[in-house]
């Protein structure tokens, strides 16, 4: 890809809207001072003393930061918060955020907000050590009448943005925001739209997934299959008949070894990660994966050119530590143009 052909592509990016259809959790960032260790009176444990409090938008949340940091122009979450605490500051930082709607994303008293909070070890000249995550999650239904006002919002979608992308982070099926109603009413908003981009991805895989654009990973594709663990032929292979079943793209990650990317009636292609270049933290690398996929294809790009923006985008997310990072436009032209 060169310079001319990056810039036809991430010009348009200005000019995009797309939605963001999923969980979005809070991340919640606990700064540790170890140097203000105290042992507790009362139980004798180690008291670890937080410094600092960094909230930022987690799970769905992290694609959008993404595709902020890209310059989208219009970003419509479409989901739910808690009307608690968690809730409103996940709202207040969502909503500080360049281009992005909050319309479509509801404050309900019927759930709670997700929350991925992150004890992080703070020390001098060393990368952040996380400690045990504390997690609060739905663990029951969605309520009827909440899939049912969700997939409504993403019925009406179509015709209206250029890219859907769904993310399924709840560990139990049907307890989160993409629940049946909202997978089919995303497959309809194709149907009515077919050169609407939707891409999904799921943390439990996709199997049972109408036929939209999937993103998953090596382990996730040879669940969905049935086979054994697949390698790099046998990846390339089970995602060519995927999409040639499905009739849209399918990406596969392959972490360190990149990504396969198949559209039906052509080969699949390969396009290699970046080489590692010092300390790495792998968190949020799909989601920046995803993001880019995304806005790149509904900008006109090629498979191949988009898996090649995406890897890009990857690589800078794995070098921010102690954060889920994003990519820049500029950042990954630097990569882009380091490569060639």
């Amino acid at each position: 890809m060169n310079a001319d052909r990056f810039r036809a592509i991430t010009s348009r990016y200005p000019g995009l809207r797309v939605a963001v259809v999923g969980d979005f959790f809070l991340d919640r960032y606990l700064h540790i001072d170890p140097s203000r260790d105290e042992v507790s009176i009362e139980t004798g444990l180690t008291v670890h003393n937080v410094v600092g409090v960094r909230p930022q938008p987690g799970a769905a949340g992290t694609i959008v930061n993404n595709l902020v940091a890209l310059g989208i122009g219009e970003i419509l979450a479409v989901g739910f918060c808690g009307d608690d605490g968690e809730g409103y500051e996940l709202r207040r930082a969502l909503g500080a955020m360049a281009g992005v709607n909050l319309a479509h994303f509801l404050t309900v008293d019927s759930r709670r907000t997700p929350v991925y909070c992150k004890p992080m070890v703070m020390e001098p000249e060393r990368p952040p050590r996380e400690l045990n995550r504390l997690d609060s999650k739905n663990w029951t239904p969605t309520p009827e009448s909440l899939r049912r006002d969700l997939a409504d919002r993403v019925r009406a979608l179509a015709g209206r943005v250029d890219a859907i992308l769904l993310l399924d982070q709840v560990d139990r099926p049907e307890t989160g925001v993409v629940t049946g109603p909202v997978q089919h009413a995303a497959h309809g908003a194709l149907e009515s739209d077919p050169s609407l981009v939707i891409l999904a991805d799921s943390r439990r895989g996709l199997a049972g997934f109408p036929a939209v654009g999937f993103k998953m990973n090596a382990d996730e594709l040879a669940r969905m299959t049935g086979s054994a663990d697949l390698d790099d032929d046998a990846v390339r292979r089970q995602a060519g008949a995927l999409a040639g079943r499905t009739g849209r793209p399918v990406f596969v990650s392959l972490a360190e070894r990149g990504i396969v990317g198949a559209t039906p009636g052509r080969p699949p292609e390969h396009v290699p990660a970046l080489p590692v270049r010092g300390p790495i933290d792998i968190v949020g690398a799909g989601d920046a994966v995803m993001a880019n996929l995304a806005v790149a294809l509904a900008s006109g790009a090629s498979i191949g050119e988009a898996m090649r923006l995406a890897m890009a985008g990857a690589s800078l997310v794995i070098h921010q530590l102690g954060t889920t990072g994003t990519a820049s436009v500029a950042e990954i032209a630097g990569l882009i143009a380091g490569g060639e």
